[in-house]
């Protein structure tokens, strides 16, 4: 009994290929640019303190809040001038990497 393969196209660099996929190729989690107005962890750690309130506006470089990993104090500071829209953290709450701790949107250009 033949079993028959289905050819799925595949395009790399403007080339098309004809080609059958792997089961770990099919099931793979799809990649998704990060949104910038979301802050998630980088490292495991515990929140020692926040420094801002929904609502506020923050400038860029400014800190919104400490985050402490293995000893040592991290600032997770402002990539650009803002309003912080949303936290999602409390003080002392121990968090695992990646996980969003504050949502933030962009000051509007005059």
């Amino acid at each position: 009994m033949t079993e028959e393969k289905e050819f799925k196209t595949l395009v790399v660099q403007g080339a098309v290929y004809k080609t059958t996929y792997t089961w770990k190729f099919e099931n793979r989690v799809n990649w998704e640019a990060p949104n910038p107005n979301h802050i998630y962890s980088f490292i495991p750690g515990t929140v020692i303190d926040i420094f801002v309130k929904p609502r506020q506006k923050v400038k860029e470089g400014e800190t919104l809040l400490l985050l402490e990993a293995m000893k040592m104090q991290n600032q997770v500071r402002m990539p650009f001038d803002g309003e912080i829209v949303k936290i999602y953290v409390k003080k002392d709450e121990t968090i695992p990497k990646k996980h969003m701790m504050l949502e933030i949107k962009p000051a509007r250009i005059r």
